[in-house]
């Protein structure tokens, strides 16, 4: 079985981490929902207080086939002002393991050059913070171990891209056909 973790700061977008926490468990993806400041619930940008799974401190980095990083203001900040989180972001990017970002956190990626020479997507308006990479109005992008997304009506679309590299596009037409998706 696959696992993820999705990290969650002060400010988070509510739609793109739980719409990829919710999913992924429907595909029986293990999900642990993680709080950057070592919270036992982290609120949301719009005021949705969310129970978290681990503090980032119990986090075994190595069991871990992805990391996940939802948007949101100042969600995105936080996350990116976490030093201990951005370290374990190179690493899985260096080491071929897959990072996902949604909304504004891709600028995170573009931030550390994760996106350079890659295809990506983000938030209208953050392109200028996409160093290097090839920017579309696609809702997601897959360029090699590096996944983005736009925002959070593509958050759908974004958790089944996951769903797809982790179990395969057959389990992601699957859970879409399930959800009334497409």
């Amino acid at each position: 079985m696959s696992k993820i973790a999705v990290f969650f700061a002060e400010g988070f977008e509510e739609i793109e981490a739980l719409t990829v926490v919710d999913m992924c468990r429907r595909a029986e993806i293990e999900v642990c929902m993680v709080s950057v400041a070592n919270d036992k619930s982290v609120c949301g940008s719009h005021g949705i207080r969310v129970d978290m799974d681990l503090p980032l401190q119990k986090v075994d980095f190595a069991d871990l086939d992805m990391l996940v990083l939802p948007g949101g203001m100042p969600g995105t900040k936080n996350l990116e002002a976490c030093d201990a989180l951005m370290q374990q972001v190179d690493s899985f990017f260096e080491n071929g393991k897959f990072v996902a970002a949604i909304c504004a956190a891709p600028s995170i990626f573009g931030h550390r050059g994760i996106v350079n020479g890659k295809r990506a997507c983000c938030y209208p308006g953050f392109e200028s913070h996409m160093t290097g990479a090839q920017t579309s109005e696609n809702p997601v992008e897959k360029d090699g171990n590096v996944i983005t997304s736009r925002g959070m009506g593509t958050a759908i679309p974004f958790a089944l891209a996951i769903i797809g590299e982790l179990c395969g596009e057959e389990k992601a037409d699957s859970l879409a056909k399930g959800i009334v998706y497409r």
